[in-house]
């Protein structure tokens, strides 16, 4: 044993010791929720009578499997992400490789872009609701100019509350992937540029060729934590919704859905089974699009 502590070098004792911190973080707060979620998920469990829980075996797992608006909710997310990731995509992107070209004033620009990152998600959201609104200034622009006949109450339609959280959430969070697409863009080697000129590629050549495939890394990262906490939406639809995500449920989403079960209807056995069910599909979703991402290595 004495033998193996010396062989241990210094920095290495110090690297666990400044790591212990989230370490136990993890284990305390990540870990042990997750398996007490998983043990009762077997439990009919009452959040105000705990003592008084019945063990189910896989009553819970049945039920959310068939439950129809516990699919609805996985639908109205992934219609929303579907939106998200390709808007916030193609903005944040696009952002990148115009910055990546300005040479004065670029920190005051991505200071600009990244007000709406450090703006509080109720204060947005309470001031794009208003904007929204049927009574907002972006409708009766949109009346003005045509493209409505009436004000709309998005919130008590059936299609439209996912695609306008979805530009919500673009508008909210595309600076954090700007930011990291841009440090991508900068650590690509120039002269691979130069080569391509020198061999007649255009620019959506070089951009196809060069850009995105060196941005893989970039892209891999930002889609994966798209996927992982879009997935998990809740404040925005928890500011605008009831419990049930409005009349048609089409403002429903899997976090909701688990809050109102465990907090409205006191069925925490319940609400931990969809919190893991999430979970699983949060992780198919996530290996599908490595999968996808990579499937040229």
């Amino acid at each position: 044993m004495i033998l193996l502590f010396k062989k241990i070098s210094s920095e290495t004792i110090w690297g666990y010791l400044f790591s212990l911190p989230w370490i136990l973080y993890f284990l305390v707060f990540l870990s042990y929720p997750l398996f007490l979620a998983f043990k009762m998920s077997f439990l009919d469990i009452n959040m105000v009578q705990p003592e008084k829980a019945t063990f189910v075996g896989i009553g819970n797992w049945i039920e959310g499997i068939r439950d129809p608006l516990f699919w609805k909710s996985v639908f109205n997310i992934l219609y929303n992400q579907s939106i998200f990731i390709a808007l916030t995509f193609a903005i944040s992107l696009g952002l990148a490789l115009l910055l990546k070209e300005v040479t004065k004033g670029a920190g005051v620009f991505r200071t600009i872009y990244f007000l709406p990152v450090v703006t509080s998600v109720t204060t947005a959201m309470i001031i794009f609701d208003f904007l929204a609104g049927s009574g907002g200034p972006v409708q009766k622009m949109l009346l003005t100019v045509g493209i409505l006949n009436a004000p709309i109450n998005w919130t008590f339609d059936k299609w439209l509350p996912m695609p306008i959280l979805a530009v919500f959430n673009s508008w909210k969070w595309f600076a954090i992937q700007m930011i990291i697409f841009l440090g991508g863009l900068l650590s690509i080697n120039k002269e691979l540029y130069e080569a391509a000129k020198v061999d007649g590629a255009g620019k959506w050549t070089q951009f196809f060729k060069i850009t995105l495939p060196l941005l893989k890394p970039q892209i891999l990262f930002v889609m994966t934590m798209n996927v992982i906490n879009g997935m998990q939406m809740f404040t925005e639809v928890f500011m605008i919704f009831d419990l049930k995500g409005g009349p048609y449920n089409s403002g429903l989403t899997p976090v909701l859905y688990l809050y109102e079960q465990g907090f409205n209807q006191m069925s925490m056995g319940y609400a931990s089974t969809i919190g893991l069910l999430l979970a699983i599909i949060i992780m198919i979703m996530t290996i599908i699009q490595w999968k996808i991402i990579n499937r040229e290595s």
